[in-house]
């Protein structure tokens, strides 16, 4: 793809296994929401082969990162000690690597943000269990890649460098172990292949050896070798430097969705509905897109349903979404193009309506929109809605873009 701690470790409830901070909420939201640099700035952060970072210029430009000095880790994967010492040893290794030094400016700008922030919500994950002293940061990938998109939407990022920032983020794990398939009981060979549509797996490597070589760890050298191994299966099927072939997009969408078939090979799609999936925050532009570009197709939105059943929003959710997805089923078994007009944030609520649209066979395209953060409070506060301002903001701490697999088509316009 191109274009470019805690200082006392408490449970949050005596007894049980829960976030740990030994900070205060509020700092933490105060120091995780102070203005970041601009892009300019952020994007002069990446150093040019041979020269050194300025770590204290990385601080000041993601006030988050304050927090890992403080971080604690679990000493078996991380005998170096804190978050932030582990971060400058792994830009450390990173910027040591001869493949690091071969990149242009615009992916060396990618994988190097990738590597400053990939542990960024380790500050905001950690638990401890009581019983064994454990620690460990779950989830702190995923949470990691959404404070990132936020922090670097705030500082004016290009979108298509913000998101290869952020999907890096998002996987960087996942090479340690791709070998041995994944929990959901998928084979290596598509692990490599779904990561190939989402992110540049050279990079991803890269990052993720930078991640081994910048701790102390007692399975370090065979987790180097499984990352090798990763590279191995990627060149070997095809998708090392782009995304895998597939015969056609319904026969992609159908083996990312899990069915048993083989790339190469078409699977033949009844006809089903085709439906528009809207996604992006409130206010945003959706309904504007949708009168444009899809008039006088039916529209199933939770915004309409509870006009239709009086309700405010935030307001018996349960019974808006059952008067909507009630909606939907009629349209696809009548196989009738329609559109669904939703924030569809996160990839949870995603999966919800693909699962729907799938089982009826629709051929699904989703339209991602996007605007700056000033734009959207302008617009949301001059809507009649009953969403506030301070509602919408929240909504980006569950911020999570489509990728790819997700659909026949994904388009993004921003």
């Amino acid at each position: 793809m191109t274009s470019k701690d805690l200082r006392a470790i408490v449970p949050q409830e005596p007894g049980l296994c829960g976030p740990v901070n030994g900070l205060t909420n509020a700092r933490y939201e105060r120091v995780s929401q102070e203005k970041t640099m601009n892009w300019n700035d952020i994007e002069g952060l990446a150093p040019a082969p041979g020269k050194t970072p300025d770590f204290q210029a990385c601080l000041e430009a993601f006030p988050q990162l304050e927090l890992a000095k403080t971080t604690v880790q679990d000493p078996t994967y991380h005998q170096e000690g804190d978050v932030w010492t582990h971060t400058v040893m792994v830009v450390e290794a990173l910027l040591d690597h001869p493949d690091y030094q071969a990149l242009d400016r615009e992916r060396r700008v990618q994988v190097f943000l990738a590597a400053l922030l990939h542990d960024i919500a380790k500050c905001s994950t950690t638990v401890i269990d009581p019983d064994t002293g454990r620690i460990g940061q779950p989830g702190h990938s995923r949470k990691g890649a959404i404070d990132a998109r936020i922090a670097l939407w705030d500082a004016g990022a290009p979108f298509d460098t913000r998101e290869a920032i952020c999907r890096l983020i998002n996987v960087h794990q996942v090479p340690f172990f791709a070998l041995e398939g994944s929990r959901r009981g998928t084979s290596p060979e598509f692990i490599v292949r779904e990561l190939s549509w989402q992110v540049s797996l050279p990079l991803l490597a890269l990052l993720a050896e930078a991640d081994m070589r910048g701790r102390i760890c007692a399975d370090q050298q065979k987790v180097l070798d499984n990352i090798q191994l990763f590279r191995e299966l990627a060149k070997e099927d095809g998708c090392y430097e782009g995304p895998r072939g597939f015969a056609d997009a319904h026969t992609r969408v159908s083996y990312f969705r899990g069915a048993d078939l083989h790339p190469d090979y078409p699977l033949f799609q009844e006809p089903g509905a085709a439906v528009t999936v809207m996604c992006g925050l409130p206010a945003s532009g959706k309904d504007t897109w949708v009168a444009q570009h899809r008039p006088g197709h039916p529209v199933v939105s939770f915004d309409d349903s509870r006009l239709e059943l009086g309700l405010r929003h935030g307001k018996a959710e349960g019974v808006v979404a059952h008067h909507a997805v009630d909606k939907a089923k009629k349209l696809l078994r009548a196989k009738a193009p329609f559109v669904w007009n939703a924030t569809h944030l996160s990839q949870q609520m995603r999966d919800k309506t693909l699962d729907l649209l799938f089982a009826y066979g629709a051929e699904v395209e989703i339209v991602y929109l996007e605007k700056p953060r000033m734009e959207l409070l302008r617009r949301n506060h001059r809507r009649d809605s009953s969403l506030t301002n301070k509602a919408l903001q929240a909504m980006t701490l569950k911020w999570e873009l489509p990728v790819p697999t997700e659909a026949h088509r994904v388009h993004y316009c921003v």
